[in-house]
Formats: structure tokens, C-alpha cells, sequence
């Protein structure tokens, strides 16, 4: 393998396209003018089993990574709402369904083909787990070998373009784009971010309309994949730089002038309109994340760039999440990387002339990195593996066409060694990026590593509870719900997981073990963090009706249902608690604004008609309203619920009908079946109903 160097310089305007299938071959024998294309001097039988061969190799080595997670399980980190618990998407391919994936947020975005393409998963696979990885790993071998395509067919080097390939497609910061259900979006975009490229090339070898038209449908089917490829007509730009040379170094006026700027202005007409709607809908987390400081947010931006650029070179400790830096980071270590990227973007305008491709691939890297670099704030992490999906194919490019430039591989010697070498670093990241797949395998398995990673992690220690508690561990999730604490931040901030829920948690860890104490202790130290957290004062209040202290659990709830969201089961459990504690009028306030909240609420209907039919206190007493919440509440369960029959029959004794009382009564012991307790209940009552119909007769 032969790293050789790449024409550079501009382009004709007219440049006949290979025969399909194949890609310019560069020889440094034959090397073209400056500003050529290279031309396929080979047969092409001999080119074309060169290709095939690559081909197949960057498939097998794709499926060799990454074919693994065939047999993963979906993991309890967004896949619940992407997919397996989100009804739009497991109902699989419906017309209501395609309409809502372009109207409607899923998982608080909009990306309308990642939506779909869910949905045929579901339609094809059910909520097997295996059939959704299956997708992801196809996708991914796709947008390796467009990848290749496209940098072949733009450099005629095709051994670099192989390397680049490779390199992309098997390097450990993948696996989270590949093995993660949930970021369906990076390798779908992937897809059409690539379609895109080669389609521009097209364009640019024969500038008709219809090419033209064809390169803009694919770039706006990528945005409808993953709108964060808003960055890709200034990427445009940067091949037509380097390698397409249709940029010279004419003065930015005169540029700006020319159909090369200006047939990129509708794409970034096609950028600006998704990015807006992006935004509207992520305006939620968006607008909470936006309160960081600007200046932190630089700081963090900065140090994500370095922190991406070592991974690149040096991919340990990955995690499936990252902490902020914001609060702690110094000033010193954050204006060590600043200086650390404007030195690296310094020596790369330095090299514009002898090394273009520097150029295009630190800019590419930089440009595809900023809109999820930090400068606006989506959750809390400070950065993601993600990210780099698409941006880090600038630094591939940069760095195999630098190596390729060493002056020791134009001797035979380095020539010889030159395959080896490349080879040998393909296994190396295989087998890292084989063994970063395989921490996606389950929930437990991601999340211990992630700790592993970084033990300060109060996102992975709160995560990891969560899961252990659903599987009944509650000692093992109440020392990670602790250590959360410990290690996460004393107060609320916008770059830490609350303290506050992570209190509420382990008070509900607590609460189930029987420790009604400890958990009354979180609940308390939840609600006085954040006061309108209302799962917290909700939970306080219920241990403290535990603990026989309903005035002040009824306390805690009235400060639940006086703050936004107003909702009729928390209206209704006040007033449970006001009936227990003999506060009769105040209860019935509260259920008919639960009836106000939910008018089909079946359990607001029983309790208040109830009330209003047995209360002794003849100011609250009303049989009429009485008989007609029992009456909806019997037409809403069909006639057939035994409790509903009670109370229905309860209400027309109070309105003095003990005929239908009794004879209501008796149809609701008939149905009461084995429940032992209400058929006393019943018969007690009907034998009183009739009691007091023979002495009103």
C-alpha cells in the first residue's frame, strides 16, 4: 500500500466520470498537472478487483467491530423514549405515524427520518433488540463506503481514501454512534451527508440543474436525519478548496462574487430554517441549559475541543457521558487549550500553500464541531462521543495525507513498511473499538463503565441506582444514589444532575427497604433544594402519613397542588388525606377541583359522590350531585364494577329511593364475587336498606 501524494490545485471545469464502479486511481508515475483530476491509467479489470477488495475489506472490518451488538439489549438511556416505550414508534409504520414524525418532537427533537426509520424497525423487527443494532450497523457500513467513494473519486488517492475509511469507521469514539439504539440519527445523517458529498462532486464535474437540484434533496434529507449537518455547505466550500481546487487565492470580494459562494446560498437557506425549527423544539432544554455563563461555556468549548482532538490520537477512558467542566476546570487548564488550538490553526494556515489538505481537514474538524461544541448548551454534558461522528473525518483526512507527505515514505524503504504499519494500527483501533462496543451490551454493563472512566460521575452513579433499584438491589442503588450525592454538586446548578432528584431517589430507595426515616430525611432535604419539585414534597408527605403525622403531611400537599403543573391526582390525594383527617368540606373542595382537572377521573367520582351521599354533616350532604357523579362513574365502568354499584346505591338511599338502593345494592354483591370484605359491607347495607323501606312503608 502505497501512501502516496494527492493532486491538489483547481479544477476543470469539464471532467468526464469513471466508468460506475469506479474511482480515480492516482499513481505518483503519472501524477496529473497541478489541478487535475487524476486519470485511471490501469485496466480496468485490474482497478476494479482492487476496488471490490477494498470494498469488502472496510465491510468486513465494519461488521467485525461493530456485528457484535446483534446480540445487545436496548439500554435504559433515551432508548426508552426513542423506541421501546414510545407507542408512536412501537405501533411500527402508519400513515398517522410518518405525518406525526414531521409535526411532532420525538424524544424532544426533530429529525422525521430517524423517526421513520424507527418505526420500520419496529414494523420489521418488533422490539427485538438485535434487529434495531442490525440497522445501525448496516447504516454504518454505508456511510464507510460512500466515504471512501467520495474521497476517492475527489483525490484519485485511493489507498489514503482507504486508510481514511478505515480508520473512520472502526475508531472507538464510533461505538456510541453505532452501538446506541438512540443515535439512529449520526449514522442515518451519515448516509445522506455522504450521498451529498458524491452528489456535489457530480455537480461540480458536469454543473447542470438536475445535479445541482440532486445534491440539494440530499443534503436536506440529512438534515431530516440529524439536524446538526447544518455546518456541511461551509464544509462544501472547504473541498472546493482542497481537493476540488475551484478556490484560488483571489481577495474575499471577488470570491464572494462568484457562483461558487453563491450556489451555496440555498443550502444555507435549507440550514438556517432547520436550525430554527431545532431550536423552538428543544427551546425547553435549551432555554434551562443557556443559564451557564457564557464564559463557561467558551471554557467548556475549549477544553472539548482538546479533550476530541487527544481522544483522536489516544481513545482511553471513554464514557457514555461526561461531566461539565464548568465548575471544575482552571482558568490556567482552559487557557492552556485555547492557545493549544489557535497554535494548531496558526501552523495550518502557515502550511495553506505546500499542504492545502491541513487546511480542509483541521477547518472541517473545527466548522463540524460547533453546533454541539457547547456555545449553546443542550443537557448536561460536557461533551459526547457522538459529537464526533462526522467532524473527526476532517482529522483523518488531515493526518493520513500528512503521514502520507513524510519524507521517509518516498524512500523504498518507507514505502515497504507503509503497509505494515497502516495495518497494524487498523487492528490496534479494531480491537479498541471492538472492546468500546462491548460496554453497550446492557444498562449495568454501560454504566460501570462509564464510573470506571470517571468515579466523579454523579450522572453515572445515579443512572446505575436507578437500574438497580428496578431490579430490586437496593443496597448496591442506595450506595451509588450516596455516592451521587458526594460526589455531584452541594447545590442546584445547570451543569450537574440535580441534587434534589437524586435526593428524592434514594428517599425512595430508602422507603422501600422500610427505612421510613431516611427517606423522610431525603424527602425533606429534596423539597427544600427545590421547592416546586413536587415528586419530592408528594413522597414527604406520604411518609409522613406513615409515620401518623397527617397535619403536617396534608401541609406538604397543599404546597404540591398550589404551584404549576395543576393535576387531579394530586388534588385527590389531599383530599383523601382532608377526609381521613375529618375535614369534610375542605376534601370536597378538592375532589370537585380534581373533577375539574380529569372529569372521567373514576376514583374522583366514587370518593366525592360517596361524601356527598354518607356525610352526616347536612351542609356537605347533596344526594342529587351524589346520584349523578355515581351515575356517570357506573355508565363510565359499563354497569359492571361492584364498588361503583355501592356507591350507587348508597347515593339513592340518601335521596330517599331505598327500593333501587336495595335492588342496586344486590347487583353489586352478586358481582362482588370473593372480595369478602365487601360482600359484609354490602350485605349490611342492604339489609338496612330494606330495613328502612318496610318503616317507610
Amino acid at each position: 500500500m502505497s501512501l502516496s501524494p494527492a493532486p491538489a490545485g483547481p479544477l476543470p471545469r469539464t471532467v468526464c466520470s469513471p466508468p460506475a464502479g469506479y474511482g480515480p486511481h492516482f499513481d505518483p508515475a503519472t501524477q496529473p498537472p497541478a489541478g487535475q483530476f487524476a486519470v485511471n491509467h490501469e485496466t480496468q479489470p485490474a482497478s476494479g478487483r482492487r476496488l471490490i477488495a477494498i470494498y469488502l475489506g472496510l465491510a468486513l472490518l465494519t461488521w467485525g467491530v461493530f456485528g457484535q451488538t446483534l446480540n445487545h439489549q436496548f439500554v435504559e438511556f433515551d432508548d426508552q423514549n426513542y423506541v421501546y416505550e414510545n407507542q408512536r414508534i412501537t405501533a411500527g409504520l402508519t400513515i398517522s405515524g410518518i405525518i406525526g414524525a414531521f409535526i411532532e418532537p420525538h424524544a424532544q427533537n426533530w429529525h422525521p427520518l430517524t423517526t421513520i426509520s424507527h418505526m420500520v424497525d419496529c414494523q420489521l423487527w418488533g422490539l427485538t433488540p438485535g434487529g434495531h443494532h442490525l440497522t445501525n450497523v448496516l447504516l454504518h457500513a454505508t456511510v464507510v463506503l460512500l466515504l471512501f467513494s467520495a474521497l476517492n473519486a475527489m483525490t484519485g488517492s485511493m489507498w489514503r481514501s482507504a486508510l481514511v475509511a478505515a480508520l473512520f469507521a472502526i475508531h472507538p469514539l464510533r461505538a456510541e454512534s453505532v452501538a446506541w439504539v438512540s443515535e439512529r440519527k449520526d449514522v442515518l445523517s451519515g448516509v445522506f451527508f455522504m450521498l451529498t458529498l458524491i452528489a456535489y462532486l457530480r455537480y461540480v464535474r458536469d454543473q447542470r440543474l438536475s445535479r445541482y437540484l440532486v445534491t440539494l434533496v440530499c443534503f436536506a434529507l440529512a438534515l431530516m436525519a440529524k439536524p446538526t449537518v447544518v455546518t456541511l455547505p461551509l464544509l462544501l466550500l472547504l473541498l472546493d478548496y482542497w481537493p476540488l481546487g475551484r478556490i484560488g487565492a483571489e481577495p474575499i470580494a471577488k470570491f464572494l462574487r462568484r457562483g461558487i459562494f453563491i450556489e451555496k446560498i440555498p443550502f444555507l437557506a435549507l440550514a438556517t430554517i432547520v436550525s430554527v425549527v431545532t431550536v423552538l423544539v428543544q427551546r425547553q432544554t435549551v432555554g434551562y441549559s443557556q443559564v451557564v455563563a457564557i464564559t463557561d461555556r467558551l471554557g467548556n468549548a475549549a477544553w472539548s475541543y482538546v479533550a476530541y482532538l487527544g481522544q483522536f490520537f489516544w481513545p482511553a477512558n471513554l464514557a457514555v457521558f461526561y461531566p461539565h467542566v464548568a465548575d471544575h476546570t482552571s482558568s490556567l487548564s482552559l487557557a492552556i487549550s485555547a492557545v493549544i488550538l489557535i497554535g494548531i490553526s496558526v501552523l495550518v494556515a502557515h502550511q495553506h500553500k505546500r499542504r492545502k489538505y491541513l487546511v480542509t481537514g483541521w477547518t472541517w474538524f473545527v466548522v463540524a464541531m460547533l453546533p454541539v461544541i457547547g456555545l449553546v448548551q443542550v443537557g448536561l454534558q460536557g461533551r459526547a462521543d457522538r459529537y464526533t461522528y462526522l467532524p473527526h473525518i476532517g482529522l483523518f483526512i488531515a493526518t493520513v495525507w500528512l503521514i502520507g507527505d513524510a519524507p521517509v515514505l518516498k524512500l523504498r524503504f518507507g514505502r515497504r513498511i507503509a503497509p505494515a504499519i497502516a495495518v497494524a494500527l487498523i487492528m490496534l483501533l479494531a480491537w479498541r473499538g471492538y472492546a468500546q462496543t462491548a460496554t453497550w451490551r446492557d444498562t449495568e454493563t454501560l454504566w460501570r463503565n462509564a464510573l470506571r472512566s470517571n468515579e466523579a460521575n454523579d450522572v453515572a452513579h445515579n443512572n446505575l441506582a436507578t437500574m438497580l433499584m428496578r431490579q430490586g438491589r437496593l443496597d448496591e442503588a442506595i450506595d451509588h444514589y450516596q455516592t451521587a450525592l458526594r460526589v455531584g454538586a452541594g447545590s442546584e446548578t445547570h451543569t450537574h444532575l440535580s441534587p434534589a432528584i437524586i435526593h428524592n431517589s434514594l428517599g425512595n430507595a430508602l422507603a422501600v427497604k422500610g427505612d421510613v426515616a431516611g427517606a423522610t430525611d431525603h424527602y425533606r432535604a429534596a423539597a427544600e433544594l427545590r421547592p416546586e419539585l413536587a415528586d419530592a414534597r408528594t413522597n414527604l408527605a406520604a411518609m409522613l402519613r406513615r409515620e401518623g403525622n397527617l397535619a403536617q403531611a396534608i401541609a406538604e400537599y397543599q404546597e404540591v397542588v398550589a404551584v404549576p403543573p395543576f393535576d387531579s391526582a394530586s388534588q385527590q390525594r389531599l383530599a383523601a388525606m382532608l377526609a381521613e383527617a375529618d375535614r369534610m368540606a375542605e376534601a370536597v373542595v378538592h375532589y370537585r377541583r380534581a373533577l375539574e382537572l380529569n372529569p372521567d377521573s373514576l376514583d374522583a367520582l366514587n370518593a366525592l359522590a360517596w361524601i356527598l351521599a354518607t356525610t352526616v354533616d347536612s351542609g356537605i350532604r347533596n344526594p342529587h350531585e351524589a346520584l349523578q357523579l355515581a351515575n356517570r362513574a357506573n355508565r363510565l365502568t359499563g354497569g359492571d364494577d361492584p364498588v361503583v354499584l355501592r356507591i350507587l346505591a348508597a347515593s339513592f338511599a340518601s335521596a330517599g329511593r331505598l327500593s333501587e338502593a336495595s335492588s342496586t345494592a344486590q347487583r353489586a354483591l352478586f358481582l362482588a364475587g370473593a372480595n369478602e370484605a365487601l360482600v359484609r359491607a354490602l350485605e349490611a347495607e342492604i339489609e338496612r336498606y330494606r330495613s328502612a323501606n318496610r318503616s317507610q312503608n
